[in-house]
């Protein structure tokens, strides 16, 4: 509820934040403009971090009181049940982040392919009729959606910290208290964001950083604080088990303490790191960016190539970062301290979620100053604030993915705790098969939103047709377009699509961890992690890289400027990568994440069980499947609508 509430108040003010933009950049020039959407997504971000944590905390309160265990079991059953908080959390960001991508996505397509490629008219032209529907799914995927994917990953690393803490009251208390400084943070590092009149891209994008510079210096001064206080000599601190399994008390607790902040700032840093890796390979002030542009010049292919390319070798850095910080925090403090590092990462999310959810206020900023017939120079304006909000909104993408792998990884450590799984041997054929099947989930779950993305938008493209073909004088502009079936259509197709996605990424923990046993839904978590988080880097990546392409043609005019049968092939990729990077890979997040932390709430059920123990019961997520197969197929799938017939005019 408290992130569906999130979503809901962000887009609200998402929704105003749009006109007065376009307001600002008419009246008051670049930088007011900046300023005005850059804090009509920090509505977004302050929200999702104030309602998760104070959600976690109310329930965590709720969940301890009238407690008969001593303090360390009361607080371990109070975590147990905190998972039932973050599987809520997940459930929305599931319904958000995918039928969201799949509604934005699909009158995205729809939009372009019928007016810019067939029609030849601008984007955001008020004549086409997929516009109005466009623009709104930009709020709901890229702010509510966005939104809902991080207080997943918020609340989940909290949770999955604490479940870590063995019910020492420190280490529990620990993480929120390290989200609670990072709100504070944030909110200091809003009001260092901004620039002046007549900035480039650069001093744009350094305008935005000048925030995530103050707040994680400030982030990291409080956390200091906090351990100082929390782990002086003297205290007591219960870290890990001994041999026997008993809790062990540390001795030292002034070192491990500072371990555990190292593990904070690692991840702080971590997350800084893959932001700007995401953006060295989306913006096109470099190279990468700038080479599928020059693809280009060799049509629409080469464009399709170039971009798949950069978008694969994407994934090494962030890799490389996530691994580093894996085996530090690891070595200084165990999983406790890989969960810390998620923590960190995530603790100045009120600032980082602003500058993400800034983007799609610019985008439909710039759609209004088209739709108002306002002078040139103010789509200039939101065109410059637009290219910046694509570069931003890459860096969140990946940003999310990085806190989505440290979170899931958190979450599966709990799991393995949780359910008693002791050793997990890779060698072991029932471990090895359910990696190989985890594995295979991403590209499943990747493969029926592409193919959702394309479904709804052929609904879209045959009604543009339509209206064209039958609405006397909408092409010269002297007729209204009827947006409202537009926004209708992408409404009814997101909600259908959605359902087949979203019962096997809840079913498939059930149907392993029952059927098999969980150790071998241990091995399928390990290979939906490894194989999602590259899936959709790639994805996210090479999306942004071919929307940033196409800017690099409309805003510095390269290689001819638009109009240029380069801008067209930049135009097929942008179309191509609309889905990659705002439907598909933003959706495997919710993946993997919502798999493990169902894997969490279940765990204590599965305690104990060994391989095929309770089989039996596993034919029933198994059977829920095929029928919801069944009747998804039967209901939307069966019947195709053929995009290629042509429409006869009707009005004359």
């Amino acid at each position: 509820g408290l992130s569906a509430l999130a979503g809901w108040l962000g887009m609200a003010v998402a929704t105003d934040a749009n006109v007065r933009t376009t307001q600002a950049a008419d009246k008051e020039g670049l930088a007011k403009a900046l300023r005005v959407a850059f804090t009509g997504g920090a509505v977004m971000g302050f929200t999702v971090v104030g309602l998760g944590l104070f959600g976690l905390s109310l329930f965590f309160y709720l969940m301890t009181i009238n407690r008969d265990e001593d303090e360390r079991l009361a607080l371990v059953y109070a975590m147990d049940s905190l998972a039932g908080f973050g599987f809520g959390a997940s459930s929305i960001a599931l319904f958000a982040r995918v039928a969201g991508g799949i509604y934005t996505k699909a009158a995205d397509v729809g939009a372009d392919l019928v007016g810019k490629v067939e029609m030849d008219i601008p984007e955001d032209d008020p004549r086409n009729p997929a516009v109005i529907a466009d623009n709104v799914g930009d709020n709901v995927g890229d702010v509510a959606g966005m939104g809902a994917d991080l207080f997943e990953s918020f609340v989940g690393s909290i949770i999955a910290a604490a479940a870590l803490a063995n019910g020492d009251p420190t280490l529990v208390m620990l993480p929120f208290w390290v989200a609670g400084a990072g709100i504070f943070a944030s909110v200091a590092g809003y009001f260092a964001v901004g620039t002046k009149d007549g900035a480039s891209q650069h001093q744009l994008l350094f305008a935005l950083h000048k925030g995530t510079i103050v707040s994680g210096i400030l982030v990291l001064v409080f956390v200091a604080i906090i351990i100082s206080q929390s782990f002086s000599d003297g205290s007591t601190i219960v870290f890990g088990t001994d041999e026997n399994g008993m809790p062990m008390p540390v001795t030292d607790t002034e070192k491990l303490g500072w371990k555990i902040f190292s593990c904070v700032v690692i991840g702080l840093f971590a997350g800084i790191l893959i932001g700007q890796a995401t953006e060295y390979f989306t913006s096109y002030s470099y190279w990468p960016t700038r080479s599928i542009t020059e693809a280009g010049v060799t049509g629409p292919a080469t464009v399709i190539i170039q971009g798949i390319g950069i978008g694969m070798i994407s994934c090494v850095a962030p890799v490389i970062i996530l691994v580093a910080t894996i085996f530090g925090c690891n070595a200084l403090a165990g999983g406790y301290g890989i969960a810390l590092s998620a923590v960190g990462m995530l603790s100045t999310l009120g600032v980082t979620l602003a500058t993400d959810a800034y983007g799609p206020i610019a985008d439909n900023a710039g759609g209004i100053a088209e739709m108002a017939e306002l002078e040139e120079r103010v789509r200039e304006t939101t065109d410059a604030l637009d290219a910046l909000g694509n570069t931003t909104a890459a860096t969140g993408k990946g940003f999310a993915i990085g806190s989505a792998v440290l979170t899931s990884l958190s979450l599966l450590t709990a799991f393995k705790l949780k359910a008693e799984v002791d050793v997990v041997d890779i060698t072991d054929p029932v471990v090895l098969a359910s990696v190989l099947f985890g594995a295979m989930l991403p590209f499943l779950f990747a493969a029926l939103t592409m193919l959702s993305v394309q479904k709804a938008a052929g609904a879209i493209i045959i009604e543009v047709r339509r209206q064209f073909a039958t609405i006397e004088g909408l092409r010269e502009g002297t007729a209204d377009a009827d947006s409202d079936k537009c926004v209708a259509i992408s409404t009814q197709s997101s909600v259908e699509e959605m359902i087949l996605p979203g019962v096997y990424a809840v079913m498939a923990p059930f149907v392993i961890g029952i059927l098999i046993g969980p150790k071998a839904l241990t091995g399928m978590l390990g290979g939906a992690i490894a194989s999602g988080m590259m899936l959709a880097i790639m994805m996210a990546n090479a999306g942004g890289a071919w929307d940033n392409s196409k800017k690099y043609i409309e805003i510095e005019g390269a290689c001819g400027g638009k109009g240029t049968d380069t801008h067209k092939a930049c135009v097929v990729g942008d179309t191509v990568g609309d889905p990659f990077k705002d439907t598909s890979g933003p959706a495997l997040n919710i993946l993997i994440k919502l798999m493990s932390m169902i894997s969490l709430v279940i765990a204590p059920i599965m305690a104990g069980w060994g391989d095929w123990e309770m089989w039996y019961y596993g034919l029933i997520p198994i059977a829920i499947c095929v029928i919801a197969t069944i009747v998804v197929w039967k209901c939307y799938w069966s019947d195709t609508q053929d995009i290629s017939a042509p429409i006869e005019k009707t009005v004359k």
